[in-house]
């Protein structure tokens, strides 16, 4: 009779040879080892031999541990083969459950301890030896007794029918213990179902003993730029190291979890929690404004806290969490690694960006915009510089308005970069058709300021495509970059770059109103400063001229040219020339024109237009758009 066969899977030479001197039979317990140094060549020793039990490394080049335990169970001549793993890895509870879902019957870590890997080997041995005994006194059997070998054959059939309910119970088992995990794979914190429970019973018991209890939503500042830079391996890295941070920062009691993404939240519970709120918010913001230690390199990053309190600001489990999520998303809007208390209005603001989020898009799909220009001169000789478009709304609510102040809270990115498109398209047209027009016009630049919050990585292809639809010579279309578009976004150099490449002029826009670092504007490739109209509505303030005066120095530090906005009267125009400013554009000079208007405007002032100008400008019988706030 053949004696059993025992299955040993290894790479490594020193572990085979290891193990091998550990696996010698018994003479009572006789059986035959066959060795494998590969998942590959294991499932040729299984299509030519069966096996009592397969002892199978979980960590091997090309196909590891767990994809030969599915390949073995996939082939119904070795689906039952009992596998037990051995590994050097000690991983987590879900790294083991792995293991069982892969069919395991068990997971061992070396060093292994010999006497249970030969007793847990025996059992497997002993049992396939009584059952090839079996087999053979059966088959012996047969010839003598046909009606017993009928019935024993029956009886093996229900005990295998046993052992494969036995085994389908057994996974349905774990996948229950999968479903019914609490903790989050990557960190170690508690889920977003499991946080979802402790977040409804800790409101019921609020309720029941009228305490209450806070929670903290919290979002990651430059996540996605670690992740574009460094690589998702990094950035699950950084997550782990926050989630590490978050623990130090709380008591054991409070409940941290991660949603999801770079989203997590801290739970407060017990007496004190909305008093604690803040202290506690302030200790995570400082712990993570220090950098990261990772893979070499230092990573910053900020925190964004948003804080809800049970019950001031929500009845149940669920508004308590959105109401903190949104108070996170206004902390964020206002200073990344900001904190934002939920207060009532933030609902109404939150209704109000979702409505003009639905009227933008009703805008862009109805044809509901208008482009007016503005001219801008040099301040020293007042000839004319350059023309700014300005994107105007027939709004349905409000009359003709200049779009840029109701859709800064619009939430939804693909829409104001779809504006940015419409606008900058209908620009170069309108640039175009006037450097073809009959009369002889100054060739002056198209400037267009930007609307979306962030320069996405399609702008360089979308404008530079209009530019050549509109057969635009370099350096006539002119694009206004705000301060808050290069904030924290290094991922923007590709594009900027190519589109001065391209010969699209790049400007800084309300300069001096979010400070980005001085680095990026001595790398891209801009061309001007446009200094912040509150810098020359201060010009009558004490320090205001000196502020002002520093925002020039600074602007020839860096070799670029400056142009203020918002100017009003010939005395803030007289001080700009004094401090050296070479352009400047406001109300002084001329509202913002339509296009017949500007065209007239343009015919009337040829290359030179005079200070004087706004006072008889076409600008008197137009009707002005109104600003927000203002009635018509």
């Amino acid at each position: 009779m053949q004696i059993p066969k025992v299955l040993l899977v290894n790479d490594d030479a020193a572990s085979l040879f290891a193990l091998e001197s550990l696996l010698t039979p018994a003479e009572s317990n006789p059986y035959e080892l066959v060795t494998a140094t590969s998942g590959k060549e294991a499932l040729r020793r299984v299509l030519t031999h069966e096996f009592a039990v397969i002892l199978l490394d979980v960590n091997m080049p090309g196909m590891d541990g767990f994809e030969t335990a599915e390949a073995i169970h996939s082939h119904p001549r070795s689906s039952s083969v009992p596998i037990i793993f051995i590994t050097a890895y000690y991983a987590d509870e879900m790294h083991r459950l792995k293991a069982y879902q892969s069919g395991a019957a068990d997971y061992l870590f070396t060093p292994v301890i010999p006497q249970v890997l030969q007793t847990k080997v025996a059992v497997f041995v002993d049992l396939t030896r009584k059952n090839l005994e079996l087999r053979a006194k059966t088959a012996e059997l047969s010839q003598l007794y046909q009606d017993l070998r009928v019935q024993r054959m029956q009886d093996l059939e229900r005990i295998n029918a046993e052992l494969e309910q036995e085994v389908a119970e057994r996974k349905l088992a774990e996948q229950r213990a999968h479903d019914l995990s609490i903790r989050d794979a990557l960190t170690g914190l508690v889920n977003r179902r499991s946080l979802i429970q402790q977040l409804e019973h800790a409101v019921a018991t609020c309720d029941r003993h009228r305490g209450e209890c806070a929670l903290l939503f919290l979002d990651l500042d430059r996540f996605k730029q670690v992740n574009d830079t460094l690589g998702h391996h990094l950035g699950d890295e950084l997550l782990r190291q926050v989630a590490a941070r978050l623990l130090a920062s709380v008591r054991v009691s409070d409940v941290v979890a991660r949603l999801g993404g770079d989203e997590f939240v801290v739970l407060l519970e017990g007496k004190g929690a909305a008093a604690n709120a803040a202290r506690v918010a302030r200790k995570i913001s400082q712990a993570h404004a220090r950098p990261f230690e990772i893979d070499g390199h230092g990573v910053h990053t900020g925190t964004s806290i948003g804080i809800a309190l049970y019950p001031q600001d929500a009845d149940n489990a669920a508004a308590l969490m959105r109401n903190a999520d949104r108070a996170m998303y206004h902390a964020k809007q206002n200073k990344r690694g900001g904190i934002e208390f939920f207060r009532e209005e933030l609902n109404a603001r939150e209704s109000e960006r979702a409505l003009s989020a639905r009227e933008l898009k009703h805008a862009l799909d109805n044809e509901e915009f208008d482009l007016y220009f503005q001219p801008r001169a040099g301040v020293a000789e007042g000839e004319l510089r350059g023309v700014e478009a300005q994107l105007y709304w027939r709004h349905p609510r409000h009359g003709l308005v200049e779009a840029r102040q109701y859709i800064s809270d619009v939430p939804d990115r693909a829409l104001l970069e779809r504006v940015d498109d419409w606008t900058v398209g209908e620009a170069c047209a309108q640039a175009s058709q006037w450097r073809d027009s009959a009369t002889p016009l100054p060739a002056l630049p198209m400037s267009v300021r930007l609307v979306s919050p962030g320069v996405g990585a399609s702008l360089a292809d979308k404008v530079l495509g209009h530019v050549r639809a509109c057969k635009l010579p370099v350096k006539a279309l002119e694009l206004q970059v705000t301060e808050q578009m290069l904030a924290g976004q290094r991922d923007a150099d590709p594009a900027l770059h190519e589109l001065h490449g391209g010969g699209v002029t790049l400007v800084v826009d309300d300069f001096g109103s979010a400070g980005p670092g001085l680095g990026l504007l001595r790398t891209l490739p801009f061309a001007a400063l446009r200094i912040d109209p509150s810098f020359v509505q201060a010009l009558g303030e004490p320090g205001g001229a000196d502020m002002l005066a520093a925002l020039v120095h600074l602007a020839r530090a860096l070799g670029l040219g400056v142009l203020a906005k918002g100017v009003q009267t010939s005395e803030q125009l007289s001080v700009l020339h004094s401090l050296g400013c070479d352009e400047y554009h406001g109300e002084f000079l001329s509202h913002a024109l339509q296009a017949a208007p500007m065209l007239a405007l343009l015919e009337q002032a040829g290359s030179m237009l005079p200070l004087e100008m706004h006072r008889d400008s076409p600008r008197a019988n137009l009707s002005t758009p109104k600003r927000r706030g203002q009635s018509r």
